[in-house]
C-alpha cells in the first residue's frame, strides 16, 4: 500500500463531501493514519465526518490565525508525520460575486491570510513533526487566468501558488517537498458559497476532454495521496492538474 506506516495531517474536513474528507479516506484505505484538524464552530462538523471514515481518527485543534494554535500544533499532534494535506480557503462574501472593485481591504487581507498565507504558517508549524523530511500536499484552482466570480479569491490562490515555489525553495535541503493538486470544480460546501459556482460546472462539462463529474473528489484524493506518498521523491515545486485536462484546451 503506498501510505503503509505514514502519518498524514489532513486539514479541512467538513462533511462527506469534502475533497479533504475522500483524501483522508484514502490515506486510510492505502495503509496510512490520519489526524484530522478542526476548530471553533466547525468542529462539531470534523467530528461528525470523522465518524463516516472507515477508521476514527485523533481531531486535534487547529486554527491557522491563531498563533497560539500553531506553535502548539506540534505538541497536539505528537510524535511525527509523513505528509500534510492543505485544503484550508476563505474569503468574506464582499470577495466574491463580482466584488471585485468594491472589496474593503479589511475583507481582501482575511482571504489573504486564511487562503494563502496559512500554507506557510501550516507548514512551519508542522515542521519539527517532519524532521526527516516529508510532503505536504496543497489542495488549488489553478488562476493563472482571470475567472468569472472568483474575483480576490482567485488573487489568494495566484499567492497560494507563489506560497507554494518558495517554500519548495526554502524546505527542499529539509527534504520536504511542497506540490499543489489543481482541481477542478467540485460541489463542497466552500463552492456552494461561491455566487455563480455553476457557470464553472457548465463549462468543464463542455471543455474537459476526459470529462468531469463535480461530484466525483476521488480523482483529486487519489493524486493528493500519490504526492502524499515515495511515489514522488524528487518533485517539488509543482503544480498537478486533476481537472480532466480542462487547463490544456483553449476556447
Amino acid at each position: 500500500m503506498l501510505l503503509d506506516g505514514k502519518r498524514i495531517l489532513v486539514t479541512g474536513v467538513l462533511n462527506d463531501a469534502s475533497i479533504a474528507f475522500s483524501v483522508a479516506r484514502r490515506v486510510q484505505a492505502e495503509g496510512g493514519e490520519v489526524v484530522l484538524t478542526s476548530f471553533g464552530r466547525a468542529m462539531s462538523l470534523t467530528q461528525r465526518a470523522a465518524k463516516r471514515l472507515p477508521a476514527l481518527p485523533e481531531i486535534v485543534e487547529l486554527d491557522v490565525t491563531d498563533a497560539a494554535d500553531l506553535d502548539a500544533l506540534a505538541e497536539r499532534v505528537g510524535g511525527r508525520i509523513d505528509g500534510v494535506l492543505h485544503a484550508i480557503g476563505f474569503a468574506p462574501e464582499s470577495c466574491l460575486g463580482g466584488g471585485f472593485l468594491t472589496a474593503p481591504w479589511e475583507d481582501v487581507a482575511v482571504a489573504l491570510q486564511i487562503s494563502a498565507y496559512s500554507l506557510k504558517a501550516l507548514t512551519v508549524a508542522a515542521l519539527p513533526l517532519m524532521p526527516d523530511g516529508g510532503s505536504v500536499v496543497g489542495l488549488d484552482f489553478d488562476n493563472r487566468q482571470a475567472w468569472p466570480v472568483y474575483d480576490w479569491m482567485g488573487v489568494a490562490k495566484s499567492a497560494f501558488e507563489s506560497t507554494a515555489r518558495y517554500l519548495a525553495r526554502d524546505l527542499g535541503p529539509k527534504g520536504v517537498r511542497v506540490n499543489l493538486v489543481a482541481a477542478g470544480p467540485i460541489r463542497t460546501i466552500a463552492a456552494r458559497s461561491i455566487p455563480g459556482f455553476e457557470q464553472f460546472e457548465a463549462v468543464w462539462e463542455e471543455r474537459a476532454p476526459l470529462g468531469w463529474d463535480v461530484k466525483d473528489a476521488e480523482p483529486v484524493a487519489k493524486a493528493c495521496v500519490a504526492l502524499l506518498s515515495d511515489l514522488f521523491p524528487a518533485t517539488t515545486g509543482e503544480m498537478l492538474h486533476v481537472d480532466g485536462g480542462f487547463h490544456a484546451i483553449g476556447a
